[in-house]
Parts: C-alpha cells; sequence; structure tokens
C-alpha cells in the first residue's frame, strides 16, 4: 500500500505567524502592503520640489518632493490636466525648489516593490502663507526664549580661525574674507561651501555648521549669504537649522542677505550684520585701528606718568621747603630748651622749697631749745627724783630719810631728805 503524500502547509496569516520554516512568499508580503497602503486615505503633503520628469506625450508627470527640513524625499505623479491649473498662479510650471502642497494618495507597486504618491490636487505655497507661517514660527521661538539676549554668547576680540559657511564662489564669501583680511592679514579661515538656496541648504548648512561647531581652532562662526527674495532665504528661517544655531556651542554671526533681509537666524545668532562685509568689520579688530589705539594710548600713560612725577615732585619740593625739614635741629633744639626751662624750674622750686625747711628747722630747733628741761636746768633749777626714778613733786614725796638725786644743769647730786622742821 503506497504511503500516503503530506498535507500541505497552512500559510501564516499576519506577519507575526511567519517562521522560517514556515515564511511568506514575497508576493504575498507584496500583497499584503499593497492591501494595507490601499486602505490609507487621501492626504495633504508639503515639499520642495527637487525634481520634475516631464516626458512628451505622456499624460502624468513625474516629480520628487523633498522634504524641507530633511534629507527624505519620494516620488509623486501628476496628472497633466491638474498641473494645467498652476499656469495662473506657476507661470513657469514646477521649477525646482518651489514648495507645494499636494493632495495625494499612497500608491504600492507590489511588481517592483516600489511605493510613490498618486495627487490629484497641487497648490503653490504663496510668499503671504509662507510669511504667515515664518511670523508663528518666530512667536513660538521667542516664547521658548531662543531669542533672549541673556543666552547670546560674546564674540572673541582677535579669533585665530574664523569658521566661514557660505555658497560655493559666491560673493559673500570674498566679502567676508578679503574684508577681514585687509583688517587684519593673519586671521585664518575654515570655509564651508555649501548650498544656500533650495531644498539642500537646510541640510548642507546645518552640517558644515555642526563641523566647525566641533573643530576646537575655530573661535567664531559666520553664515554668510547675499540677498534674495524671500523665497531664496527661507532655508535660513527653517526651524531644524535656527534650534541648530541656538544649539551651537561657538559664537556664531548671522550675515544673511541686506540689511531690508531679517531671516529668523538673525534673531536666534549671537551677533547680526546687515551685510557679509559688516560680518568681516565684527569678527576681526582694523589692525590700523588698534594700533592707533596703541599709540594713543602709549601717549596718554606718558603724560600720565609725566604729570604724576611732577606733582611728586612739587610735593617734595614743598615738603623740603618745610621748617621742619629746612632746619631739622631747630624741633631738636627748641624741645632741648624747653628741657632745660623745665629743670631750672624744678631746680629753683626745690631751692626755694629747700630754703623754706630750713628755715621752719631752725625755727623749731629754736622752739625746741626754749623748751628744753636743760635750758630750765640752766637757769637754777634742778629735778629731784627718787632712787627709783619718780620725780618729787611735793615735801609728802620724800619724807625724812629719803635718799635723793637731784639733777643740775651740768650733773648730779645725791641727798638724804631731812626733816623739815
Amino acid at each position: 500500500m503506497p504511503a500516503a503524500e503530506p498535507a500541505p502547509r497552512r500559510r501564516p496569516t499576519t506577519a507575526g505567524e511567519t517562521t522560517a520554516e514556515n515564511p511568506w512568499p514575497v508576493r504575498l508580503l507584496a500583497a499584503k502592503m499593497d492591501a494595507y497602503i490601499a486602505r490609507m486615505p487621501w492626504t495633504w503633503v508639503e515639499g520642495q520640489v527637487v525634481q520634475v520628469n516631464d516626458r512628451p506625450g505622456s499624460s502624468v508627470v513625474f516629480v520628487t518632493l523633498r522634504d524641507a527640513d530633511t534629507d527624505m524625499s519620494m516620488p509623486v505623479t501628476i496628472a497633466r490636466r491638474v498641473l494645467g491649473r498652476l499656469r495662473e498662479a506657476l507661470p513657469d510650471g514646477l521649477a525646482h525648489g518651489t514648495r507645494v502642497v499636494v493632495h495625494a494618495k499612497p500608491e504600492f507597486f507590489a511588481k517592483r516593490g516600489s511605493l510613490s504618491l498618486a495627487a490629484d490636487d497641487v497648490r503653490p505655497v504663496g510668499v503671504g502663507e509662507l510669511l504667515a507661517r515664518l511670523e508663528h514660527l518666530k512667536r513660538v521661538l521667542r516664547s521658548e526664549g531662543l531669542f533672549d539676549s541673556s543666552r547670546k554668547k560674546e564674540l572673541p576680540f582677535l579669533p585665530h580661525t574664523v569658521g566661514l559657511v557660505c555658497g560655493r564662489a559666491s560673493a559673500a564669501e570674498r566679502d567676508v574674507v578679503e574684508n577681514a583680511r585687509s583688517r587684519w592679514p593673519a586671521v585664518r579661515f575654515e570655509i564651508r561651501e555649501v548650498a544656500v538656496q533650495g531644498p539642500n541648504a537646510v541640510t548642507e548648512v546645518s552640517q558644515a555648521l555642526a563641523e566647525l561647531d566641533a573643530d576646537p581652532h575655530v573661535e567664531v562662526v559666520v553664515v554668510a549669504r547675499g540677498g534674495g527674495s524671500v523665497e531664496d532665504l527661507l532655508p535660513f528661517s527653517n526651524e531644524t537649522l535656527v534650534r541648530a544655531v541656538a544649539a551651537a556651542r561657538t559664537p556664531v554671526v548671522s550675515a544673511i542677505g541686506h540689511e531690508v533681509d531679517s531671516p529668523l537666524l538673525d534673531l536666534v545668532a549671537d551677533v547680526r550684520a546687515s551685510t557679509p562685509t559688516d560680518a568681516a568689520r565684527l569678527v576681526v579688530p582694523d589692525v590700523a585701528e588698534e594700533l592707533a589705539g596703541v599709540r594713543q594710548l602709549r601717549a596718554r600713560a606718558r603724560r600720565g606718568a609725566v604729570a604724576r612725577l611732577e606733582r611728586e615732585e612739587h610735593a617734595l619740593a614743598a615738603l623740603r621747603s618745610r621748617p621742619v625739614l629746612a632746619a631739622p635741629h631747630v624741633l631738636v633744639d627748641t624741645r632741648a630748651a624747653e628741657v632745660t626751662a623745665a629743670r631750672d624750674r624744678a631746680r629753683r622750686s626745690l631751692e626755694h622749697r629747700l630754703d623754706r625747711a630750713r628755715v621752719d628747722v631752725d625755727h623749731l630747733r629754736t622752739s625746741v631749745r626754749a623748751l628744753s628741761p636743760r635750758s630750765t636746768l640752766l637757769r637754777g633749777y634742778a629735778v629731784v627724783q627718787r632712787p627709783d626714778g619718780a620725780l618729787v613733786r611735793t615735801p609728802q614725796d620724800a619724807p625724812a630719810g629719803t635718799r635723793l638725786r637731784i639733777r643740775l644743769a651740768d650733773g648730779e647730786v645725791a641727798a638724804v631728805a631731812g626733816d623739815a622742821g
């Protein structure tokens, strides 16, 4: 009996059910993608035209639409009759760099595995609408503080290397480089030549700015471009580029267009130059002016030093003319005379005091002598004492037979008291 054939494998219904042993074939994946994309709704898409393929006799025109901020694009097919309605708004047709809004639906071509947009309406973005968008973006960025003066960085006084972002072989490059070197011949430039208008401008300018900002030798970056229409200067009001300048660590000088032009880059840059020539004046000093300033400062310093020396000389002369310095011994002599006078006064005062004390002593000596007991004895008086030294003042003090001692002026006499009767 022959063996039964194995049952056919069931295809996975979803992508998550596929395995290495049970995968989807390409046709099935393409079919499912086609079905999924076919369910997507119509949508409005904005971008810049970077390529137009208008084949004679074809009912459609093939256009490549690129994002204005990043390097992303998508093919778009537009019916020729749709483009016919643009002749009044765009006499030159869809030129390179034109900003448009298309009403389109995604289409997936399974055989080629490619995705494109099929547009049934195309509208140019007018200047008025662009200006309104820029004004809205300006309000948003201002509310975030990107235009505040407090976040702006000071330019270096004398940068050794200046970064320059400009167009290829542009007049703006010549203006900046030639004027800067005429002011300071030793200045060096790191130049990045990029597209300064069109769909590639934002990407190339942002990349050049990032390279120069990362270079440790570059001390200031100048973004320069000549004048142009509002559409030409739109890349320098692009939000991506504006935020890149705000995030740069190196000071950035905006030199876009002429005095009347005012892209958003002017507001976020650390310094705005009215023209590329003005940017050269701002980033480097004028060597002639600096030398003149040095000479003026040197002359001012010399005059100041001479004036200071003259003042000090006059002050020294005035000090030397004072008596204390003209005859310095006068002060010592005066003090010596004062000391001598004080000493003489002290001596006279002491002698006077001693004379008065001597007179007082003599007077006291006379008084003492007059009152002395010996003076009384010299006048014939005597002092009678008993043997115990007691004075005999009355007869009762010396009864008969009492031994007595009689003191005279020139000596003593012994005696015995007798009877008074």
